[in-house]
C-alpha cells in the first residue's frame, strides 16, 4: 500500500503499531488493556484513534464478526524501513554512517552487538 510513503506516525499511533506488530490482530479492547500497562488510556480515545488509523489506510478493520478485528495495513519492516530513512535524512544529512559512529559512542555495546556489526559489514563488502 503507497499511502504510507507519505505518512509519519504520531506518538500515539506507534504505540498502537507496536501493540498490532507484537501480538497480531486485536480488538481495540486488547489493544487498550495493553496500552494501559503502560500508561493510562481511556478507551474511546483509543477506538477514535484506530478508527482515523483505518481511514488513513494505516489499520484495516474486519467487520465479519460482532468484534471488529484491526491488524495493521503495511508489514513492521517496510513502516520502520521509511520512518529510519527519514530519520537519518533529517538528522543526519542521509548519512547512515553518523547515525552508526553516534549510536556507537553514546550506547555501551556488547560483545555480541559488535561481532553482529562486524559480520553484517563483512558481508556487505562482499557484495
Amino acid at each position: 500500500m503507497e499511502e504510507t510513503k507519505n505518512f509519519e506516525p504520531t506518538k500515539a499511533e506507534l504505540e498502537i503499531l507496536q501493540v498490532l506488530w507484537s501480538f497480531g490482530a486485536s480488538t481495540v479492547r486488547f489493544v487498550n488493556d495493553k496500552l494501559n500497562e503502560q500508561r493510562e488510556v481511556n478507551y474511546t480515545s483509543t477506538l477514535k484513534l484506530m478508527q482515523i488509523m483505518a481511514e488513513k489506510g494505516i489499520l484495516k478493520r474486519d467487520e465479519s464478526q460482532m468484534k471488529h478485528i484491526y491488524h495493521v495495513a503495511e508489514k513492521e519492516e517496510k513502516t520502520k524501513d521509511f520512518l529510519l530513512e527519514k530519520f537519518i535524512d533529517t538528522m543526519y544529512n542521509g548519512s547512515a554512517g553518523q547515525l552508526m559512529m553516534q549510536l556507537m559512542g553514546n550506547k555501551k555495546t556488547s560483545k555480541e552487538d559488535l561481532q553482529a556489526i562486524k559480520s553484517l559489514l563483512d558481508h556487505l563488502d562482499k557484495k
